[in-house]
């Protein structure tokens, strides 16, 4: 997460890091590859958004198959959309 999320303090994360994880709301607007690795959500009146990048096993380059567990390590970050 970043430093903007952080920020918002133990409870109120605590509830984003629950939302995040139970979000399911990809539609053409939001995802519109229909790839289901970026997403925005509100939740007490913070905007929140958060992406998906698929890394080699080392976290030093892209995956070379993002589909394939055994080369790649997915990585989510949790961001407010100021801090794109």
């Amino acid at each position: 997460m970043t430093p903007g999320v952080a920020a918002l303090g133990p409870e109120l994360l605590d509830r984003i890091v629950k939302a995040l994880a139970a979000f399911d709301d990809f539609h053409h607007a939001n995802d519109p590859w229909a790839e289901h690795d970026a997403g925005m959500f509100n939740i007490e009146g913070h905007r929140l958004f958060f992406k998906i990048d698929y890394y080699d096993r080392s976290l030093t380059y892209q995956s070379p198959d993002p589909a394939d567990p055994s080369v790649t390590e997915r990585v989510i970050t949790l961001m407010l959309p100021e801090e794109y």
